[in-house]
């Protein structure tokens, strides 16, 4: 019993991790695919935690790969100073404001995941009740043809 309680609370995180994938890319902002290569990861990439964590829905934010091979590099050398390292920061922690409030727009429950480890992480607590459509979602009257005649 326990462990079909685990596996639906894994399912409730997994559709709210697809819901907030769906409603980034809605936005505009690129998404990273799943099991996607490390060194091509560029733009949101959105995760379920394990239970370990309290089963919960990150967003972190990627950005080029060149930017984080010269923030790294920057980090390896102890340059803080280093420009790279500079707007990488910025870069994260303007990403981070922008998917919280993006989501929060959409009706999610979003906030800083506070980790140290990952300080720019978004946690995503709560989606929109499951009868609410997305704003962009198609309407039926969406599909109403010109002169009138419907297709549903």
């Amino acid at each position: 019993m326990a462990e079909r309680a685990h596996e639906d609370a894994r399912a409730a995180l997994e559709r709210l991790a697809r819901r907030v994938r769906n409603e980034l890319t809605a936005a505009g902002l690129p998404v990273v695919a799943p099991d996607l290569a490390p060194e091509l990861m560029v733009g949101a990439e959105v995760t379920v935690a394990s239970e370990a964590d309290n089963g919960a829905v990150f967003v972190s934010w990627n950005a080029s790969p060149q930017l984080r091979r010269k923030a790294l590099d920057a980090l390896r050398h102890r340059h803080l100073n280093d420009p790279a390292l500079q707007h990488q920061g910025t870069v994260l922690a303007a990403m981070a404001r922008a998917t919280i409030a993006i989501l929060t727009a959409a009706g999610f429950t979003a906030q800083d995941a506070e980790n140290d480890m990952s300080p720019f992480d978004v946690r995503i607590l709560d989606g929109p009740g499951s009868n609410t459509e997305p704003a962009w979602a198609m309407r039926a009257d969406d599909l109403t043809l010109p002169g009138g005649s419907s297709t549903t």
